[in-house]
């Protein structure tokens, strides 16, 4: 955790700072295969979170549709549709920090648990989290996160009264 932490947090000194990481490492061995952050805003894609980059990459790298044999450890507890992502990739383990309810203090979330999208599947993983959660959190609560958070939030709030989403 303390490693997908460290690299999430290289962003927040830069324009566009995430709280969002993710890192893929083989479940046997450790050895890290591929690592990314959040990039919904950059590349103007809702769909373009960590976890879903993350499994993007590492199965183009390994030229196949299945994670079976490895983990994957996120700074925050898989959205919804990260969870589906995972679960469809056929990865052994999700471990994440900070908890949807963590995030949801700062920005919107879906509130349905890693656990249960894994529960309501017929597809198995093992969730583990929150681990190293304060740790985690403080990436939600670095200064320039905390300011980015409020454009967000302002953004939002705007469209909201244009009549948009």
């Amino acid at each position: 955790m303390a490693e997908v932490v460290r690299f999430t947090a290289r962003t927040l000194e830069t324009e566009r700072p995430v709280p969002f990481g993710a890192l893929i490492v083989e479940t046997k061995t450790g050895k890290p295969l591929m690592k990314r952050v959040n990039a919904v805003r950059q590349e103007n894609d809702p769909s373009s979170h960590a976890e879903v980059r993350t499994v993007r990459a590492a199965c183009k790298r390994l030229k196949s549709p299945s994670l079976k044999g490895y983990t994957m450890y996120s700074t925050c507890e898989p959205c919804p549709m990260c969870m589906a992502n995972l679960l469809w990739s056929g990865i052994d383990r999700v471990v994440y920090g900070a908890t949807i309810a963590d995030a949801a203090r700062h920005c919107r979330q879906i509130y349905i648990p890693a656990a249960e999208v894994m529960e309501r599947s017929d597809m198995q993983c093992e969730v583990v989290g929150p681990v190293e959660r304060e740790l985690a959190y403080t990436l939600f609560t670095h200064q320039n996160m905390l300011r980015v958070f409020k454009l967000w939030s302002a953004g939002t709030q705007a469209k909201a009264k244009r009549g948009g989403r």
